[in-house]
């Protein structure tokens, strides 16, 4: 079977985990880089030999042939890349979030679907081993159903590190389009459920480097009555981060106290937390590995297409819907029409 070859566009931060991944990936090649700064498109060509580079995908993908356009550029103005990808006939596997607006990434899953090009989102999240593992607590029973809980997220994110993308300091709403998405899907994913309503206040603290709004405060109402207090911030004021994701069960509780493990779970009469085992893994690698294990069975072995871009609109409504609730000071209603996507289940509809 043939390895499947993808054009990376945009050579930012994410982009040097991605082409080490593929690179490491015995059914997958990198054929081609775009990037409109010359300088590091003439470094990454020198570091990744075998490829073409370009300022365009449309140029790039005319002139090798591809399979995939792997998009790590920033979510907003990514019609042209999806008008490129869709007119050559590449499937797309874009960074998340897909679009800085609902709208917008509407529009691309739209113009995906009519082009018949699969279209899936890099939700690396889901793949770390403490979101299978907790998911894996609930589907299992053993605490009974979720009933409430809170997620807490407080970070002080340095945005101008080079080590991170520079566009999130100037976005209206970087937390919650940046960071809080992941967030949200998460729910959505362990949980195995869907919200149906969401009540938010964004705002940004005096000391803030950020243009737009850096902390989310949100009660969600997900289907099945499960209640979750969220707080999120990139502004709290210590270096330490500060996570903790505890759910109230029927019988007893999970907690996730650090945002790559440190998982337990106790019932209603245990003194201690039991710890639960979880992999050894190296974050922001071994989760992109796990999601590209999944795109690339998609193609080759007919498996289910992992984040697809119909799913990805149900966790950007939850962004709109804290934007629409904080300026309004208004409960905001989701479309009954969401439904829980096939990958997503774990037990029968």
């Amino acid at each position: 079977m043939k390895p499947l070859r993808f054009i990376l566009v945009g050579l930012g931060a994410r982009s040097r985990i991605w082409r080490r991944i593929i690179g490491e990936h015995p059914e997958c090649r990198l054929v081609g880089l775009v990037e409109t700064d010359p300088e590091r498109l003439a470094t990454a060509l020198a570091q990744t030999p075998g490829t073409v580079g370009g300022s365009t995908l449309e140029g790039i993908a005319a002139d090798v042939e591809a399979d995939v356009a792997l998009l790590c550029t920033p979510p907003g103005g990514r019609h042209e890349q999806i008008a490129a990808a869709c007119g050559a006939g590449l499937a797309i596997l874009a960074e998340k979030p897909l679009a800085d607006t609902l709208v917008d990434a509407e529009a691309h899953v739209r113009a995906a679907a009519e082009a018949g090009v699969p279209l899936a989102v890099g939700l690396n999240f889901r793949y770390l081993g403490v979101t299978r593992a907790l998911k894996e607590l609930f589907s299992a029973d053993r605490l009974g159903s979720p009933e409430f809980g809170h997620f807490t997220y407080e970070r002080w994110r340095d945005g101008r590190l080079p080590t991170l993308n520079k566009y999130p300091l100037t976005m209206s709403q970087p937390m919650l389009w940046e960071q809080s998405i992941h967030h949200f899907d998460l729910m959505r994913f362990v949980y195995d459920a869907e919200p149906i309503r969401i009540s938010a206040r964004t705002f940004n603290p005096s000391w803030s480097m950020y243009d737009g709004d850096a902390n989310v405060g949100a009660l969600i109402t997900f289907q099945g009555g499960i209640e979750v207090t969220y707080q999120g911030t990139w502004a709290g004021n210590w270096q330490k981060m500060g996570f903790e994701w505890r759910t109230e069960c029927e019988r007893g509780i999970a907690v996730q106290q650090e945002m790559f493990g440190a998982l337990g779970y106790a019932l209603r009469d245990d003194s201690e937390l039991t710890p639960v085992s979880l992999p050894k893994e190296e974050p922001w690698v071994d989760d992109a590995r796990g999601l590209l294990a999944d795109f690339v069975g998609h193609f080759q072995e007919g498996t289910p297409l992992p984040c697809s871009g119909t799913d990805h609109l149900n966790s950007l409504r939850m962004v709109e819907a804290c934007i629409r609730s904080s300026e309004g000071e208004v409960t905001v209603r989701l479309p009954e029409t969401m439904t829980m996507p096939e990958t997503m289940r774990t037990t029968p509809p």
